[in-house]
């Protein structure tokens, strides 16, 4: 073993020592960002990004068991990459499916897919929710997998539930523009039922949402780290969540 490596895993068990299980963020939204431009570095292929982004998420949810976290949700396609060329995407639709598939497997996790699945091809959409059906009794973290996820999206979707349900009860227009609320909508959201994320991390150095949990952040704190997604490290995460529990949380005001 290097002796980096020895100075990078003593700094780790510092780090986790130091944090306080009773601040730890209970959800965390991960922007799981910059695989294409890992792999340009590396002189590969997008497809070989993906894939090494993808083989980082089962490390990165051990870490979470680790810290105390409870809910996690992983962007992994927005809805603005599926205007991407159709073989990248196929190969894309096929990491996604395989990595929801071997997560599931090992039955340590809850898997709960979220997005517009009727815009995906039906083999993804199988696979996703074979995945959640897998694990629904197990105990423990919840991992809100994102795929054809976007912000507005999602908003549109849940104001459409919410319509059509008061259509099933018969209540007029009147009726609902005088009912209708945040909670009303919040009802309908992919995520419903779950606390809104605590902390939100993007990798790769890019410094925006771009629509990513866009109803539910309104609280979050941000967290913008520079390392690209394969390359995130657990240094890097328990950084982030000491960097939350330093923080004053002041919920919009």
């Amino acid at each position: 073993m290097q002796v980096r490596e020895v100075l990078v895993r003593a700094y780790c068990a510092r780090l986790r020592h130091n944090l306080d299980p009773l601040r730890a963020p209970k959800h965390v939204g991960v922007i799981l960002d910059g695989n294409r431009r890992w792999a340009s570095l590396q002189g590969s292929s997008s497809i070989a990004g993906h894939r090494a982004g993808a083989a980082k998420i089962s490390e990165f949810l051990g870490w979470c068991e680790g810290t105390g976290v409870e809910v996690v949700t992983l962007w992994l396609l927005s809805t603005d990459n599926l205007a991407r060329p159709g073989a990248e995407l196929a190969d894309l639709f096929g990491i996604i499916e395989d990595t929801v598939g071997e997560l599931a497997a090992q039955r340590r996790w809850r898997l709960h897919p979220v997005g517009a699945l009727d815009l995906l091809p039906a083999a993804t959409t199988a696979a996703l929710k074979q995945a959640q059906e897998q694990t629904a009794d197990v105990p423990g973290l919840l991992v809100n997998v994102a795929v054809a996820y976007g912000g507005r999206r999602e908003v549109v979707d849940a104001v459409r539930a919410l319509l059509a349900e008061q259509h099933r009860l018969g209540t007029s227009i009147d009726d609902l523009a005088a009912m209708i609320d945040v909670e009303h909508i919040g009802r309908h959201l992919y995520t419903h039922g779950q606390p809104d994320p605590d902390l939100v991390i993007r990798t790769s150095g890019e410094q925006r949402l771009s629509g990513f949990l866009l109803w539910q952040s309104a609280h979050s704190e941000f967290y913008f780290c520079e390392a690209y997604w394969p390359d995130f490290r657990e240094v890097d995460f328990l950084r982030a969540i000491r960097d939350f529990e330093s923080r004053k949380r002041r919920f919009g005001s």
